[in-house]
């Protein structure tokens, strides 16, 4: 839908924020209360801001607001001028709001080829992907409590991205139970999280079945190339500048990246 005044008014605010480093110590505006007020938001920031968008972040939104908020995930923008190489063994200078959120998360993401115009179900999907990868995310916002108020208000902030690292391919992700992968995560060499894809939904592909069904929804296209970074897999492990975070997929693969402010 349309953005209000009031809604474009937080959008100008984050975008300025986010342009002059400027910390937000409170949400500049009404709380946006459905996820619809947030992808309003959203989509005034995106057409504001006017960079390309590479791809989007998918994350989960707690269980015991899915019935409030209408959906179990949510969605923003990654741009194309901050998703970066990290898969022969680079690591990386990321930077991030050091006066506001910010954390990294280890997260598979996937490739769209050809998505088309069809409707597709969580096995029918997987024809739509052309690459998965090991990878990072980075969250930050200059609102320090993004993540306090709710998912419409971590949405309405692009999601809280601020980058994604690609690392390397999984050369054989059609022939293996990906959901069932090993992850580590470390922030400066000390261990803070360990999982598999089990704990995710249904799976890194269930991600791009809601990303096609909700950006569908906002009349958002995705071309053939856009990445999806499916959701943190051993959870949200705040950082700060000069800190180092290491992402070990399957005991083998590793994505790292340096945290500047």
């Amino acid at each position: 839908m349309p953005a209000s005044p009031e809604q474009e008014k937080v959008a100008r605010a984050f975008l300025a924020a986010r342009a002059q480093k400027t910390p937000l110590t409170a949400y500049p505006g009404a709380l946006p209360q459905t996820m619809a007020d947030a992808y309003a938001i959203q989509d005034a920031a995106i057409a504001l801001d006017g960079r390309q968008v590479g791809g989007w972040k998918v994350g989960r939104i707690a269980a015991d607001l899915v019935d409030r908020y209408g959906d179990n995930r949510l969605t923003g923008p990654i741009f194309s001028d901050e998703i970066v190489d990290g898969s022969v063994g680079q690591v990386p200078a990321m930077p991030v709001y050091a006066a506001g959120f910010a954390a990294a998360e280890a997260e598979v993401l996937l490739c769209f080829g050809e998505v088309g115009t069809r409707d597709h179900d969580i096995a029918s999907v997987r024809d739509c992907i052309a690459d998965v990868r090991t990878g990072i995310e980075v969250a930050s916002s200059p609102f320090a409590g993004i993540n306090g108020h709710g998912p419409a208000v971590t949405a309405s902030d692009y999601g809280n991205n601020k980058g994604l690292i690609l690392g390397p391919s999984i050369p054989d992700w059609r022939d293996i139970d990906l959901v069932r992968m090993p992850v580590e995560m470390a922030i400066d060499g000390e261990a803070v999280g360990a999982a598999t894809m089990t704990t995710m939904l249904d799976g890194p592909f269930g991600s791009a079945l809601f990303l096609i069904r909700t950006l569908r929804a906002r009349g958002i296209a995705i071309p053939p190339g856009t990445w999806v970074s499916a959701g943190a897999i051993t959870g949200i492990h705040e950082i700060g500048p000069g800190q180092r975070a290491d992402a070990v997929f399957d005991g083998k693969i590793r994505v790292s990246c340096s945290i500047t402010g």
